[in-house]
């Protein structure tokens, strides 16, 4: 069982608390390793998925005899010589023909892989289409119940997205986008394909898309796995707090992305609240009411008398 190893002394203690992990994580390289016997097949895969990753691969030269499933030192120790995140080994036998080994590591340890049997590969020589440009960020697309169902299947995923992926940029503009890398599921096999895009007139302003074959092809099937253990796998996907969102009381989005939020407000006096300024809306003052009282008061008194004053007029 693959564990996290804890420091047992105070030097070692030492040496993990200065040793700062990456708040933003370079761009992932990948180690290509030829086994000690490969097929015609499998040196002619590598070289093509090495052109896939050219800026971001290493292709070792000399053959080395390993077994990834068996011993993972050599592994581990070419991951920290060129600071690779992923590795991708080839070898042929007579018990797996055409065998390919898709791995992974954190912090120079095997994470997880993958072993694949080329069921049957097509060069992308042998398909006389033009080909992108090299380094070109690709479209990934996956197809199949299995990606959604499997565990296995499940991870392979996940790991082919991380191994294809390349640099993480903010933007793509639409005439960047010209490769299209296609992996689908079925029938116990995985078809991995590459394509280049076409955009040709549409009679509109959105361009019709058209997907050209590029190569390589392969059908691939699915061997052995070695998964990481739940422990290790959390502390690989792990984010530094530097980079988790911070949270915003009382904003949520719903099912369709839409931001909704939630206002409160205090009671509101609408004798301050500004109206138009007529005079059939002007209010008075206190003071000038009272004093409007007073004269009513006055004006009534006042009538008052003279009223009082005519009838004794007219009495006498």
């Amino acid at each position: 069982m693959q564990r996290i190893v804890k420091p047992k002394t105070q030097r070692a203690k030492r040496a993990l608390e200065k040793r700062e992990a990456k708040i933003v994580e370079n761009t992932k390289t990948c180690t290509f390793i030829r086994g000690g016997n490969t097929s015609e097949t499998v040196t002619r895969a590598l070289k093509e998925l090495y052109t896939l990753k050219k800026t971001n691969g290493i292709m070792m030269q000399r053959k080395n005899m390993m077994r990834p499933f068996e011993d993972r030192s050599q592994l581990e120790h070419f991951a920290k010589k060129n600071d690779s995140s992923h590795f991708l080994f080839g070898s042929h036998s007579k018990k797996r023909p055409h065998n390919l080994v898709f791995g992974r590591m954190f912090d120079y340890q095997v994470l997880d892989m993958m072993e694949l049997g080329i069921d049957k590969f097509t060069s992308m020589y042998e398909i006389k289409n033009a080909k992108c440009t090299s380094g070109t960020k690709p479209c990934l697309v996956f197809s199949g119940e299995s990606f959604e169902s499997e565990p296995e299947y499940k991870r392979l995923k996940n790991l082919l997205i991380d191994f294809f992926r390349g640099p993480v940029v903010p933007n793509i503009r639409l005439a960047g986008l010209e490769h299209v890398i296609s992996v689908t599921a079925i029938s116990g096999k995985v078809l991995l394909r590459s394509y280049r895009v076409l955009l040709k007139k549409s009679g509109s302003k959105t361009p019709r898309v058209e997907l050209e074959e590029i190569g390589p092809s392969m059908d691939l099937v699915l061997r052995r796995s070695h998964l990481a253990s739940l422990d290790l796998y959390k502390q690989a996907m792990k984010k530094p707090k530097q980079l988790k969102p911070k949270k915003k009381k009382n904003i949520k989005h719903d099912v369709f992305g839409t931001k909704l939020g939630r206002i409160h407000m205090e009671s509101q006096d609408f004798d301050k609240l500004q109206t138009r300024k007529m005079k059939a809306l002007k209010r008075q003052k206190p003071a000038d009411d009272k004093k409007e009282n007073n004269k009513e008061v006055e004006s009534k008194k006042s009538r008052t008398d003279d009223d009082a004053a005519r009838d004794g007029k007219s009495m006498t």
